[in-house]
């Protein structure tokens, strides 16, 4: 049975970690935790990116499971398509698309016409989709 669940957050620095927060429930609601810590450390780039480099508006976390897949999404204003750097030594920043693709089993970018964009990272999961964690054997 598919889940989903959505939290819109203000373009604050204080909306990443409730963003870690809104996920890390979800995930601990739905007894999800083989994948977890990679989820939420993904959402915290996609969502910090959102907060960093969209001028206006807010942004949307979406989260969904079905069949073993989890997704997590974040919709913002901005125009764009986010991509991996390639940052030295000694930058500073520039490496959350690199953690991202290196945690994720997939990850891609869907713009939206006029403006802004979806940013998605997937998550194979072992984890059970039975309701309150019935065994339904």
């Amino acid at each position: 049975m598919p889940r989903s669940a959505a939290q819109r957050f203000p373009r604050t620095d204080g909306a990443v970690p409730e963003a870690r927060s809104f996920l890390g429930g979800v995930l601990e609601e739905w007894e999800i935790s083989d994948r977890s810590a990679d989820a939420v450390l993904c959402l915290s780039e996609l969502a910090t990116n959102a907060v960093r480099h969209v001028a206006h508006g807010e942004f949307a976390v979406e989260v969904s499971l079905d069949e073993g897949r989890l997704r997590v999404e974040v919709h913002d204003t901005g125009a764009g398509e986010p991509h991996v750097g390639q940052p030295s030594q000694d930058d500073t920043d520039g490496r959350g698309l690199l953690i991202v693709s290196s945690l994720a089993d997939g990850w891609g970018v869907v713009p939206h016409a006029p403006c802004g964009k979806t940013v998605w990272t997937e998550f194979k999961t072992d984890e059970s989709e039975t309701p309150f964690g019935v065994n339904p054997c």
